[in-house]
């Protein structure tokens, strides 16, 4: 039995689907035979495979992450094309509640001409990844809570805000896979006791952000979503809710009222 071999079998074993794939993605980030052994017994105990191997992709770009990081979803990449197709060349751009950064540098990555990007986040861990994943687009980072992190010169500035915040109810995080709800922290799956506590928050505020004819771009679940689009509406904005039934994904879109003519 050869040595990938081996590998795929251990990994099969652990409940990995797609084995063979992620056997050959960890031999290709080993740095040698002690370093894929390693990579594998962390993979077999249920890490993360983007946390193994330091990178996720996502939308096309291979975004760093790591231990204690929040692993951006494919789902998510649907509010990524719904925000580029507002988001005009030079437009403000704020990837709130950012995690890594991977919404605002794949938005960044593609809307032609570039963007001015702003990511915000309120762990400092996630942060140090973001940095490196926003550096090529000139992005900005801020660390705070919410709009706290924001310098005040963005008020009112904002052309597209992209939020994926936490959703997932407090009782319900316990139903999450393992590898999310045991490697991924927990500000960034909890969003409180019906998964809405953020969004509301967000909502509150975003008109004060938003430059006129701006818009807020938010993650949410087709359950979730009449709630999500009452905080928005409540907020000022006009809503809208869109979903990709390939992607599984919905995202609520709230625009700000355009200066009277």
């Amino acid at each position: 039995m050869s040595y990938v071999t081996s590998i795929v079998e251990r990994l099969r074993a652990a409940g990995c689907v797609f084995a063979e794939e992620e056997a050959g993605l960890l031999a290709a980030a080993a740095t040698d035979d002690v370093h894929l052994a390693g990579m594998v017994a962390r993979r077999v105990d249920g890490e993360p495979l983007e946390h193994v191997v330091g990178w996720a992709e996502f939308c096309g770009l291979r975004v760093e992450v790591g231990a204690g990081a929040f692993v951006p979803r494919r789902r998510t990449e649907f509010l990524v094309q719904e925000a580029v197709e507002l988001a005009r060349p030079g437009a403000v751009v704020l990837d709130l509640c950012c995690g890594v950064g991977a919404l605002g540098a794949a938005v960044a990555a593609q809307v032609p001409g570039g963007v001015e990007l702003h990511v915000a986040d309120i762990d400092p861990a996630a942060l140090a990844y973001a940095r490196r994943n926003v550096a090529p687009y000139g992005g900005s980072v801020w660390e705070g809570d919410l709009y706290g992190a924001l310098p005040a010169e963005l008020r009112g500035r904002v052309d597209v805000l992209v939020v994926n915040a936490p959703y997932v109810p407090t009782g319900e995080i316990g139903l999450m896979p393992p590898e999310a709800r045991d490697h991924e922290p927990l500000v960034s799956l909890d969003g409180g006791s019906d998964g809405l506590d953020v969004h509301r928050r967000v909502a509150a505020e975003a008109a004060r952000w938003l430059a006129p004819g701006g818009h807020l771009l938010i993650e949410t679940s087709v359950r979730q979503a009449p709630l999500t689009a009452s905080a928005l509406t409540g907020g000022g904005l006009e809503v809208r809710a869109v979903t990709s039934e390939e992607l599984y994904a919905t995202v609520v879109i709230g625009r700000a009222p355009a200066p009277a003519v």
